[in-house]
């Protein structure tokens, strides 16, 4: 019995401050303001969509506030050469697609949605693809960066998304362009794009991939 009564004195402890925990994390979470989207696109052409509140936040440095009138867009060619875009100038100069996609995360979440925006392989294009070049990479306004083979880029028709479920993206979410690198899992998907850059370094390796993560990233 003195055994007994040794255990349950700290048992009954440490219930409690695990009750006391779930508290304070419920108390956080429902203190913390979640945006509403009631504009979204749900359905589209009979497929369900994801909301875009279903996106769980992971970037290295939180969600990033960029600034529509002091940014630009810059292409670099593999000679080093740049080309730079402001966001209208990609907006209002370069055709736009739509597709549904869905992000699969390395953490065991997805989302689906429609996404609108612009072929990476357009924007290329205007500063001249040099045959040797079979990289592209790209870079965020919070440091991320990751790379994807050219030919993966041209042949499977590419975006930087503007827009996801019918509205412009919210900051948490990549505002202004986010990359749908759709049969890649969501490393590769990157957010807040500064520059794109054709390369020729095959051994290029973005954040995620220098800390051991797979370049491939491709969904089995």
């Amino acid at each position: 019995m003195e055994k007994v009564k040794r255990f349950k004195g700290p048992i009954i402890a440490a219930v409690v401050l695990l009750l006391i925990s779930l508290i304070i994390v419920a108390v956080i979470l429902q203190s913390t303001p979640k945006m509403l989207y009631p504009e979204e696109i749900r359905e589209y052409e009979g497929q369900n969509l994801s909301s875009i509140n279903d996106f769980r936040e992971n970037s290295i440095r939180g969600p990033q506030h960029v600034n529509e009138s002091e940014y630009n867009l810059t292409i670099t060619a593999l000679d080093n050469s740049t080309i730079e875009y402001t966001y209208n100038d990609v907006i209002n100069g370069f055709q736009k697609y739509q597709k549904v996609t869905t992000l699969h995360c390395v953490e065991g979440w997805s989302v689906k949605l429609l996404w609108e925006g612009f072929l990476v392989a357009d924007l290329l294009n205007k500063t001249g693809i040099n045959p040797e070049a079979t990289v592209v990479i790209f870079y965020a306004y919070d440091g991320y960066s990751t790379s994807l083979p050219l030919d993966y880029i041209i042949e499977n028709d590419i975006l930087i998304a503007y827009k996801m479920n019918g509205l412009t993206l919210p900051p948490e979410r990549g505002f202004p362009f986010q990359l749908v690198a759709e049969s890649k899992y969501g490393y590769k998907w990157i957010k807040w794009i500064t520059e794109i850059e054709l390369s020729d370094n095959e051994d290029y390796r973005g954040y995620w991939e220098r800390r051991g993560f797979s370049n491939d990233a491709a969904i089995p």
